[in-house]
């Protein structure tokens, strides 16, 4: 028995050295056009974490929102800045239910660069409640690549 035992506690500890570490993404989300965003984030997340899936891995996503980027956080554009922003306003109800989903399916972190909010016009409450505050995006962006994080800048 204790034989048997001590095979499979050494089985165990191979498999688990031969298990390769999830990849790590960080995403510097700052355009402002809805198309890119939706194929650079909301679509390419999708296909790049069911990519880490079929090799049985893990994709851990962070993105760090900037600049023109906040539009797609705000919960009524039409009473933000961003309310002549036609594409915006016309699909942010859909818009909003798809970027929940990246938390809620695809444990997608989102944070937003708090120093700008204020240019912006935006308070916490004016952003969805999912969605992280922190100082500034260099802080985000320095913090995750000091973790491993690779950098995809997602701009205009």
């Amino acid at each position: 028995m204790k034989k048997i035992v001590l095979f499979l506690l050494m089985s165990l500890s191979i498999l688990c050295a031969d298990e390769e570490p999830s990849a790590k993404v960080v995403y510097d989300l700052t355009t402002k056009d809805l198309a890119s965003f939706e194929r650079k984030i909301l679509k390419a997340v999708v296909v790049n974490k069911a990519h880490y899936e079929a090799s049985l891995k893990e994709l851990d996503v962070t993105v760090v929102i900037h600049g023109g980027a906040y539009r797609f956080f705000t919960i009524n554009p039409k009473k933000s800045i961003f309310k002549e922003d036609k594409a915006l306003i016309a699909n942010y109800k859909t818009l909003a239910k798809r970027i929940k989903s990246m938390v809620d399916n695809y444990d997608v972190e989102f944070l937003m660069c708090g120093a700008g909010m204020s240019k912006k016009q935006l308070e916490a409450k004016d952003i969805y409640r999912f969605v992280k505050i922190i100082p500034n995006s260099n802080i985000g962006l320095i913090d995750r690549q000091n973790e491993g994080y690779a950098y995809i800048p997602v701009g205009d």
